[in-house]
């Protein structure tokens, strides 16, 4: 990415159900780092909730909840923007011309898609199949040029960088005769346009938890047995309760993670640990292996409620005031409201909307 685009940071969270350690690893603890180093922007996607379950018991309260995790994570709310994304209009109005930029074949092709319409994609929501070009506008209504992202969000990226270069192809002339647009690089050959195309960053030693029963399948919010995953507002008997219940086998920790092929529990509870004490996995494997999991789950309690302890007592503090959150979700969203009308303002003009 040319430096002529300013680094910036988009990352987004879904206020469905509880948070749980999947999203504190594999998102929000990255967010902690990454605004260390670069502006960002925190959103709470409360838009993208609504496209697989219209009605919510408590959509309010569950985004409140999304901006008490980043704060209680150590977010820090006053040098970056924390807010939630139907409170900025641009992301809807960027979204339909995303609508028109995008292809019916790229959306057709989502495997996400595939995924939560099931057998019957015709009793899907028209919000579930456009979901790729409502995160694209999400990204791009600030020309952010990074995104913190998992394994399963990564082909929706590549999609909006899609949907960023037709777009930048389509309108390439009064974006140049407007003088809007920027250098960018796209492999070694330099090119301008007015949205920059996005980069994922992806990495970490736990970029997907699985589920303590099964780790073949993702930890969800969705799966029945709350056994399955460790919510970020359990406490620390319940957090040891189902480390202990968690699936393993009955071989002890090898000595390579080659030989931890064909074991999905063990790899998980390793990569879990590694994850919360910012090792890698061999490093861990180094210090216990050979040892029976019998004697790792005691550790890895021990270790999971250190770290998750202070954020939960933090965000059950920040929930006992909701009127603090939205004051802080008000501020973001008004500073993000600056951002976003800029880039719409040029969009308008770059359309030919009068």
């Amino acid at each position: 990415m040319s430096a002529t685009f300013k680094p910036l940071v988009f990352s987004g969270v879904q206020p469905t159900g509880n948070l749980h350690l999947g999203n504190y690893l594999g998102a929000i603890r990255k967010f902690v780092a990454l605004q260390e180093e670069h502006d960002c922007l925190f959103c709470v996607v409360d838009m993208h909730s609504i496209t697989a379950q219209l009605v919510h018991e408590d959509l309010k309260g569950q985004t409140r909840s999304i901006a008490a995790a980043f704060i209680a994570s150590g977010i820090d709310p006053a040098k970056h923007i924390v807010f939630n994304q139907s409170s900025v209009p641009g992301h809807a109005e960027l979204a339909w011309v995303f609508n028109c930029v995008a292809r019916i074949g790229w959306m057709n092709r989502m495997t996400q898609f595939k995924d939560k319409a099931g057998k019957d994609r015709e009793k899907a929501s028209l919000g579930l199949l456009a979901y790729p070009s409502l995160m694209a506008a999400d990204i791009l209504l600030y020309r952010a040029t990074h995104v913190p992202v998992g394994d399963d969000q990564k082909q929706h990226l590549e999609l909006a960088r899609d949907i960023a270069q037709k777009f930048n192809n389509d309108f390439s002339s009064r974006i140049s005769d407007a003088g809007l647009g920027i250098d960018m690089m796209v492999g070694e050959e330099k090119v301008s346009g007015y949205f920059p195309l996005i980069e994922p960053l992806i990495g970490g030693p736990a970029p997907r938890v699985m589920s303590l029963r099964d780790g073949t399948k993702k930890m969800s919010k969705s799966d029945p047995s709350d056994l399955s995953r460790i919510n970020m507002t359990d406490d620390s008997d319940t957090i040891a309760k189902k480390i202990r219940k968690a699936k393993t086998d009955p071989a002890p920790l090898p000595d390579t993670l080659e030989e931890l092929e064909g074991r999905p529990e063990a790899q998980n509870l390793l990569g879990i640990y590694a994850a919360l004490s910012d090792r890698t996995r061999m490093d861990v494997l180094a210090e216990y292996a050979g040892r029976q999991f019998s004697e790792f789950k005691p550790a890895l309690v021990e270790l999971a409620v250190e770290v998750l302890a202070p954020i939960t007592s933090e965000m059950t503090r920040l929930m006992d005031d909701p009127g603090h959150i939205d004051a802080i979700l008000k501020d973001g969203s008004a500073r993000a409201n600056v951002l976003a009308e800029k880039t719409m303002s040029d969009v308008r003009e770059i359309i030919g909307f009068v």
